[in-house]
């Protein structure tokens, strides 16, 4: 999209005279117009910032509203060989999941004198009022999601493997999260990362091994030397819950069917004086490669 189509589109929010046709080609079923790409760049860093997938996991971009997606993951290996010798066949892993176009929408309202005012930075607004809604709610479906209506969660059926089952419903040892460590394969430990909540994260700062020596690192907030990111999706320490995810969160891959797309309201909130805007999106989220993620579950 040229700058021609970024301009008419902010032109066509404010409510300025634009020429409609420079926008057609953009506009969704819903009457909304997709946002340009250069605004798309400033609100893809504005979703990382509120959602670790977007920061962390694979970002898939297919225009196709349902299908199949083909995920291949390398487990192959390099070998040394003679000249003229027959090269090794890899063992990369293909898979095939299906993939479908889960909307995800919002609205925000402005006053009306806001948006006709030059001064005002509708853009910015927007986008950032936008990517903290969007964000949130992404994130919290990718940990929570059944995969039914929804996109397919971190902690569900489908989603991470059980590494460890702690022995207490409530309360996480030093052993448990030591288990949890070496329950993941060593090639996905190089850039794994642990997620969990605030409370648990503040419980696992007070843990220390027999030598009174604490688990956690306050000098970079690590574990084994492993960033520890928090979140509020996930689940506190609770009977069969799992409160910590400990892999590789690039095989989490965040499919974006349908990128952003924005509707001004002009007359449904005219009485108040406002202009509301809907924003909406179509995605789906699933982890291809279940071993690349495991989790700890308290016991039932």
């Amino acid at each position: 999209m040229t700058n021609t189509y970024r301009q008419s589109f902010w032109n066509a929010m404010r409510g300025k005279n634009t020429n409609l046709s420079a926008l057609s080609d953009k506009m969704d079923n819903n009457g909304g117009y997709q946002v340009p790409d250069e605004s798309k760049a400033k609100l893809d860093q504005s979703l990382a910032r509120d959602n670790v997938f977007r920061r962390l996991g694979t970002l898939v971009r297919t225009t196709s509203p349902e299908g199949t997606i083909q995920a291949v993951a390398s487990t192959g290996t390099a070998d040394w060989i003679e000249d003229g010798q027959a090269y090794i066949e890899s063992s990369d892993t293909i898979t095939q999941f299906p993939v479908n176009s889960y909307k995800l929408a919002s609205l925000v309202r402005l006053k009306e004198s806001f948006v006709g005012d030059t001064s005002f930075d509708i853009e910015n607004y927007l986008l950032n009022a936008f990517a903290r809604r969007f964000g949130r709610a992404e994130e919290a479906m990718f940990l929570t999601g059944t995969g039914v209506d929804q996109p397919t969660g971190l902690l569900g059926n489908n989603g991470a493997q059980v590494g460890i089952t702690a022995a207490s419903e409530t309360v996480i040892t030093y052993d448990d999260v030591v288990k949890l460590y070496f329950s993941l394969k060593p090639d996905y430990r190089v850039n794994a990362v642990f997620l969990m909540h605030d409370d648990t994260a503040m419980a696992l700062r007070t843990i220390k091994d027999s030598a009174g020596n604490p688990i956690w690192n306050s000098q970079n907030d690590t574990i084994f030397s492993k960033p520890v990111i928090t979140t509020p999706s996930m689940p506190i320490a609770a009977s069969g819950t799992k409160p910590i995810v400990f892999g590789e969160l690039s095989y989490y891959w965040v499919v974006e069917r349908q990128a952003l797309a924005i509707k001004r309201l002009k007359e449904l909130y005219a009485v108040q004086g406002q202009i509301g805007f809907t924003a909406h999106e179509r995605l789906d989220g699933k982890l291809i490669l279940p071993e690349a993620v495991k989790a700890l579950k308290m016991a039932e």
